[in-house]
């Protein structure tokens, strides 16, 4: 059996790298995990994290973004934009974050940034639903279609190069982002100083222990040249919590990919890997508020 396609992402090309020390107990042990076409991926021995290794170059992954390739994401983001509003809207609902609407506009708290807008669709609903919306996305062609088409305030640089002020946002959302960086460890921390007491950042990320990852290993369809970092829940939380998050909630989606099985099999997966946790995404839900961990599927 062979997944029917993979995730969008730029061409596997050489580049600047260099070999790097885990991200998440910075241990430098590490066992093979798969190798794909042109790179590879290796697991922490001490904390079993998996990341790609040697890693490129934080400018040569920016690049990626911003050359032309750019132009590549915006139209794939584009063509794709009415069904990845609709998974993100899924993904937040099972994770509670409409919950949330009513009791921190009740309080004055409305204050959303979104890392990795892409066109900026889901923004844009958020906007519309009474949240002060602000976005972060490095690819130039989708930053200026969100700015200039949908009028909304997108940063082009970085999250840790804008400088927003401590505690500025009441929610930081990160779709399909985390997974992408050279320092998931920085970016987690640079979104807890940015949020407020009793904030809530909700992630969003590729499950390596999901049943895809398990069954198809190199050609997972997010073993992707893109993909620097593959999370596990357990590996995500902890980064979580290393940073003085407590994790509220976690859920998992996704049995096979489509196109994969029968329309009946991939249905009978996608409900049994949500039931038990294995979906090939999760979601982890946490809050700046201190206190144990509490997980649920």
């Amino acid at each position: 059996m062979r997944p029917s396609f993979k995730t969008w992402s730029t061409p596997v090309t050489h580049e600047l790298s260099r070999l790097i020390p885990c991200n998440l107990c910075g241990g430098t042990g590490f066992r093979f995990h798969f190798a794909c076409e042109g790179f590879g991926y290796v697991r922490c021995r001490t904390c079993g994290l998996v990341q790609m290794n040697p890693q490129p170059e934080v400018a040569a992954v920016a690049r990626r973004y911003q050359d032309a390739y750019g132009a590549d994401y915006l139209a794939y983001e584009q063509a794709n934009e009415a069904s990845f509003l609709g998974l993100q809207e899924l993904a937040l609902s099972d994770a509670g974050f409409f919950d949330l609407e009513g009791a921190f506009f009740a309080q004055g708290r409305h204050a959303l940034l979104d890392v990795g807008c892409a066109t900026g669709a889901l923004l844009a609903l958020l906007r519309d639903r009474g949240w002060e919306t602000t976005g972060v996305e490095i690819c130039t062609p989708a930053q200026g279609y969100a700015r200039d088409v949908r009028q909304l305030d997108v940063r082009g640089l970085p999250l840790e190069e804008n400088r927003f002020p401590d505690g500025g946002f009441d929610v930081v959302l990160a779709s399909h982002v985390i997974e992408h960086l050279n320092n998931p460890g920085g970016f987690v921390r640079e979104v807890y100083r940015i949020l407020r007491p009793g904030g809530r950042f909700l992630v969003t990320t590729p499950n390596i222990e999901g049943f895809q990852a398990r069954l198809f290993r190199h050609r997972w369809r997010s073993a992707i040249f893109d993909h620097l970092f593959l999370f596990s829940v357990k590996t995500l939380s902890r980064l979580l919590i290393d940073a003085g998050f407590r994790v509220l909630r976690v859920r998992t989606w996704g049995g096979l990919a489509a196109g994969s099985a029968p329309k009946v099999v991939k249905g009978l997966c996608d409900r049994g890997a949500k039931a038990i946790g294995l979906g090939d995404v999760m979601i982890l839900h946490a809050t700046t508020c201190p206190g144990g961990i509490l997980r649920g599927r």
